[in-house]
């Protein structure tokens, strides 16, 4: 590990009673892919993330992915009592948290279930073609990556269903997504997680990563005895602003995965 990692990272290793390591999935654990669906985590990763729930106070996987999609890749579920590890994983940027194989919904975001169901079968029918319609429940997503001369289209359809609807834009990696308009992101549920603690990293690749940024550097403000390691994963696709913010940089999941494994 070079020298600035392992200094900026030695807190969380010293006391990780005291400590969180949490982090995004898509780009940060798995490689980004053409068909959201064909996701897979490095084949690492779950072990890895489960060993060290088992070390540290809080682990948490916080990405825009369903939560019982999460649970299935990060094997969460069926785990014996001897295998539990306390990993979490919060889905939908928030609404939805899987603990196990119990999945927890946002009591404020269930209510536009049906509205989001509604707007997905629209998008279905009049998204062009090539456009990839994530339903995820809670909220849609419409995926541009393989026809990129669609995100034009896709962020006026997005902004015009807003209207409609009620729901609320929010843009992402070559995709636009509609989610109920409850008040939660990655900032907010870094900032949960991280309460009661002395250290925390946070590692993302993309920019529905920097609330949860913005989260650590509120923490390191109001309290001086707190460390943040803001970690960026490196693509051809990454923010600058991310990869400016950041505390440390890896290459891709393959880097990711090898900090992680340095927390062990």
């Amino acid at each position: 590990m070079p020298d600035r990692a392992a200094a900026l990272l030695a807190a969380l290793i010293a006391n990780p009673g005291a400590a969180g390591v949490l982090t995004d999935f898509d780009g940060t654990l798995a490689p980004i892919v053409g068909d959201p669906a064909a996701a897979q985590p490095l084949p690492e990763v779950p072990e890895v993330l489960h060993r060290l729930a088992r070390r540290y106070a809080r682990v948490a996987v916080v990405s825009g992915r369903p939560a019982a999609f999460l649970a299935r890749h990060l094997c969460l579920a069926g785990r014996g009592e001897d295998e539990q590890s306390g990993l979490l994983a919060v889905g939908l940027y928030g609404l939805e948290t899987a603990d196990g194989d119990q999945v927890r919904c946002h009591p404020a975001a269930e209510e536009w279930r049906p509205v989001v169901a509604a707007t997905a079968d629209l998008a279905e029918e009049q998204a062009q073609s090539g456009i990839v319609v994530e339903r995820k429940g809670l909220s849609v997503t419409l995926h541009y990556r393989g026809v990129p001369d669609a995100e034009e289209w896709c962020r006026r359809w997005v902004v015009e269903q807003a209207a409609r609807t009620g729901l609320v834009v929010h843009p992402a990696r070559m995709s636009e997504e509609l989610r109920p308009p409850v008040p939660v992101d990655k900032g907010t549920v870094v900032a949960g997680l991280a309460a009661g603690l002395e250290a925390v990293c946070f590692l993302g690749d993309d920019r529905g990563d920097l609330p949860a940024f913005d989260a650590l550097d509120e923490f390191e403000r109001r309290t001086a005895a707190f460390t943040a390691v803001r970690v960026a994963v490196r693509s051809a696709e990454a923010p600058g602003e991310l990869l400016e913010r950041a505390d440390l940089v890896v290459d891709d999941p393959s880097g990711a995965l090898s900090l992680l494994r340095s927390l062990l």
